[in-house]
């Protein structure tokens, strides 16, 4: 089981921003690959420190990842962690270090202007439709996505303006001293490669559209709009950078007789008032399938019987929610004459009184007890 995020940098649920950015820097540089060279360890503590911050730094991350776990961000590909490369994570540096490690100074083979900069690709979305039951069970879907990738024949040579540092470095004089400063290469976009030889069905950085089938495995418990990233399924980047992510919006399609409700699942029974006054079992669906539900004799309309366990299962893997019931007596609209007359004659028999006992709850008893 992957380690929480808040523990990783020793901070509380409840933790500022101002707080985690502290904690990460702190960690940071405790475990800095430069302060503690061939240590896996230290190594493995920075990429955990980074990945952490990574999500709770940023509002709509944190507040998935509050709700959902690490399985917000579970998609095939994975998220962050172990796949992290130095690059992903020294881009966080400009916020946190305010340029120490960046451009012109601070731990030399990481964060030195010798660096290369290795480019990343751009992103893409897709939306995804899954049903109740595909929400409820888990899925792979094989996916068809159409994207930029290096066009074979496609060579790079070193770009002649940052000899493949990717940044260009300017000194400028100021009231305070001599400042430098670095930024990405505007002929070669950062990637410290320029184009020397590519196809003719290649655009002008060496990419082509094609097309690949994509395997994304989703979990159980899902909810529409969450959306799980593929990493390495984005477009290509040019030269030796390194592929975009595809991100997989989730869009959950209407059940016919299922309603949804967090983890919980609504059904809403019809019986007659034969059914209603003698009893009798109805076969109703679940996203497992159908099961057969018994009906006791003189059953309310409005009752809720509760199937523990038929609703969907928790993204946190905290077990399953329930299947609720709800019991509706169906009244005729219409009537023989000899129907009406049975009724008629009903009227003034006291087993047709109504009499609800203390078990009987009222409407927003049930109500109440729903939400509770």
């Amino acid at each position: 089981m992957k380690e929480d995020y808040y523990d990783i940098l020793g901070i509380s649920k409840g933790a500022s921003e101002s707080e985690i950015k502290k904690a990460y820097r702190k960690m940071a540089l405790k475990y800095h690959p430069d302060k503690n060279p061939d240590d896996k360890e230290a190594e493995d503590k920075f990429k955990k420190a980074a990945e952490a911050y990574e999500v709770l730094s940023n509002a709509d991350k944190r507040a998935r990842y509050d709700q959902f776990g690490h399985q917000a961000f579970d998609g095939g590909g994975g998220f962050g962690g172990g796949g992290m490369n130095m690059d992903d994570i020294f881009s966080q540096f400009g916020d946190i270090f305010g340029g120490a490690f960046g451009g012109g100074g601070g731990f030399g083979g990481f964060g030195g202007g010798g660096r290369q900069r290795v480019v990343k690709g751009s992103n893409l979305r897709i939306r995804v439709k899954l049903t109740l039951e595909e929400v409820a069970n888990g899925v792979e879907k094989k996916i068809k996505v159409k994207r930029k990738i290096q066009a074979p024949g496609t060579t790079y040579k070193t770009c002649s303006t940052c000899n493949g540092s990717g940044q260009v470095t300017r000194v400028t004089n100021t009231i305070l001293g001599r400042m430098q400063t670095a930024s990405p290469c505007q002929t070669c976009g950062g990637a410290g490669q320029s184009i020397d030889k590519k196809p003719a069905d290649a655009d002008a950085q060496g990419l082509k559209i094609a097309e690949e089938t994509v395997s994304v495995k989703i979990p159980a418990g899902v909810e529409d709009g969450m959306q799980l990233k593929v990493t390495g399924k984005g477009n290509d980047a040019p030269g030796n950078g390194i592929a975009g992510d595809l991100l997989v919006a989730i869009q959950e399609e209407e059940h016919p007789t299922l309603k949804r409700e967090g983890d919980n699942l609504h059904y809403d029974m019809y019986v007659s008032i034969p059914d209603a006054v003698l009893g009798n079992s109805k076969e109703i669906d679940t996203v497992t399938g159908k099961v057969r539900i018994k009906i006791e004799p003189g059953v309310q309309s409005g009752k809720i019987l509760r199937l523990r366990g038929k609703g969907i299962p928790s993204i946190n893997g905290y077990g399953k929610g329930d299947l609720l019931v709800h019991v509706n007596v169906w009244t005729p609209k219409t009537l023989s004459k000899k129907q009406k007359s049975f009724f008629e004659s009903m009227k003034e028999d006291e087993h047709f009184e109504p009499k609800p006992e203390s078990s009987d709850k009222s409407f927003f008893e049930k109500v109440k007890d729903m939400f509770s």
